[in-house]
């Protein structure tokens, strides 16, 4: 992977609000057990633009909790499964910033206080006034947002000038690179884990530049494709003779990299034979070159990187377990793009900056691009789940670059696959319906395309009726309109469905 190619850019700049697209929706989980609750706690706070996910026991609810983040949970004191009390301390036991208003018909004060002295922020008997179950969460959710901007600033401050070509603010790649500002002076061999295009070759030279060694060589091993001959070559050089094109002496990456970083990317790949050879320098710092019979000791600190599941090779005895181990000292995951959009926004626009210099154009006085994109377009990319992560972003927007003829880039620019997933274009067949192995995507898409064409048909095209019936905001139903390729104004059925 190339310097250039998986940006996991950080910075601590912010961006023209008309360049980030409309802000998301603030996320609340209600775990109860008690389906009228559930349901009209649901009502009230979607009508105020809230996104609500809904849990009907405590089991479920830290499932949600696991798999996403919330700006607020309210949560039920008494449910079948578990107390709301052992519930929160578990939450409070690995996440200690989520507010947490517990929910309960039982309003004793003895309760309230153990509940608040467990970590909950806030405590509301059933039943509760809505205008004050409101401000309390607004309240609570802005006082929360303001404190970990504060908090993520002031590391981006701190992190600033040690990565200087890493741009994000999210929580989990601020937690990240602090991990790799801790572990970067010492002399433990580090395994980077993450899927492909997640940037863990500028993680591995993070590493190097803020280590002991950065004044000596960084050696990168690209190991996927190469033979084991070829690559033990490499690896460990060859003397004269040893092969029949050996026609001389010849250094390898170890011996290059003496007193430096060896770098293995795709560790994963490299042969069963290679795999012993490398597990005796880890354990003695020494080798023998192809054709020698002395051995070579060398000083070098090993990195590796995998997108694979290393411990299940080694459970299909694919990769040697003693090796998995001496690799697995410190392990580094780089989280998948879905799994930190808020780095969105800023990746596009230093993705932006990148190609416009490249291709001279958009460019303002100080160097900077002048380009952004249309709400649709950004919402396409919010929402996308990016199985390429941030190389698949990247090369989405030099592509913008490279397209686009005004300093606002519309959606229709944007890759194919891109326009697919979000429903865009959706294909069909010569009866005008979706083929039998349509994507998720194209399903969902064509779901909620159907549905916005019935309300604006059943409002007389009237699209501040529709979004009413819809229960969304206008500007909600504007932009999946736009999104959706839905002619607002058109008043026959020929052709929307």
């Amino acid at each position: 992977m190339s310097d250039t190619t998986a940006v996991v850019s950080f910075t601590s700049h912010t961006l023209p609000a008309d360049r980030i697209g409309p802000p998301p929706q603030r996320r609340i989980l209600v775990i109860d057990d008690e389906v009228d609750i559930r349901e009209s706690l649901e009502l009230l706070l979607t009508g105020e633009n809230y996104h609500v996910d809904l849990a009907e026991n405590a089991a479920t609810g830290l499932q949600k909790l696991e798999s996403g983040n919330y700006d607020l949970v309210l949560l039920d004191l008494m449910m079948p499964d578990r107390s709301g009390l052992e519930v929160l301390a578990d939450v409070r036991q690995r996440d200690t910033e989520t507010p947490i208003f517990m929910l309960t018909a039982y309003g004793s004060v003895e309760v309230a206080v153990r509940a608040l002295k467990s970590g909950a922020n806030d405590y509301f008997a059933k039943p509760w006034d809505n205008e004050k179950l409101l401000i309390e969460i607004d309240r609570m959710i802005s006082k929360g947002k303001l404190e970990r901007e504060n908090t993520q600033l002031k590391r981006a401050l701190k992190q600033r000038y040690a990565f200087p070509n890493i741009v994000g603010k999210s929580e989990r790649m601020l937690r990240l690179l602090d991990q790799v500002a801790q572990v970067a002076p010492s002399r433990a061999t580090i395994l980077i884990t993450g899927e492909t295009g997640t940037g863990k070759e500028l993680i591995a030279k993070a590493l190097h530049i803020h280590s002991t060694r950065a004044d000596q060589v960084f050696v990168t091993v690209n190991s996927g494709n190469l033979r084991a001959e070829l690559l033990e070559s490499l690896l460990f050089g060859h003397v004269k003779g040893s092969f029949t094109s050996a026609s001389a002496n010849h250094k390898g990456y170890f011996e290059t990299a003496n007193r430096g970083t060896i770098f293995f990317d795709e560790i994963g790949t490299i042969e069963p034979e290679i795999q012993v050879k490398l597990l005796r320098v880890l354990q003695d710092r020494e080798f023998m070159p192809l054709g020698s019979n002395e051995t070579v000791r060398v000083d070098v600190r090993i990195i590796a990187a995998t997108n694979e599941d290393l411990r299940k090779l080694v459970e299909e005895g694919k990769f040697r377990e003693d090796l998995y181990y001496r690799l697995n000292v410190i392990n580094l995951n780089l989280p998948p793009l879905r799994e930190r959009k808020e780095d969105i926004p800023l990746l596009v626009d230093h993705f932006f900056t990148k190609y416009c210099r490249e291709n001279g154009k958009f460019l303002n006085s100080d160097g900077r691009s002048v380009l952004h994109f249309e709400p649709d377009a950004m919402q396409i990319l919010m929402e996308h789940t990016w199985p390429g992560n941030i190389r698949e972003l990247e090369n989405a927007v030099e592509r913008a670059v490279v397209l686009t003829t005004s300093v606002s880039v519309p959606a229709h620019v944007l890759p194919e696959q891109l326009q697919q997933a979000s429903g865009m274009r959706i294909s069909r067949d010569q009866n005008g319906m979706l083929p039998p192995d349509a994507s998720l995507f194209e399903i969902m898409a064509d779901f909620e395309r159907r549905k916005i064409i019935e309300a604006l048909k059943a409002a007389n095209y009237s699209q501040t009726e529709a979004a009413e019936m819809l229960r969304i905001p206008l500007s909600t139903l504007n932009q999946k309109i736009k999104r959706l390729n839905i002619d607002p104004k058109r008043r026959s059925d020929h052709g929307e469905m």
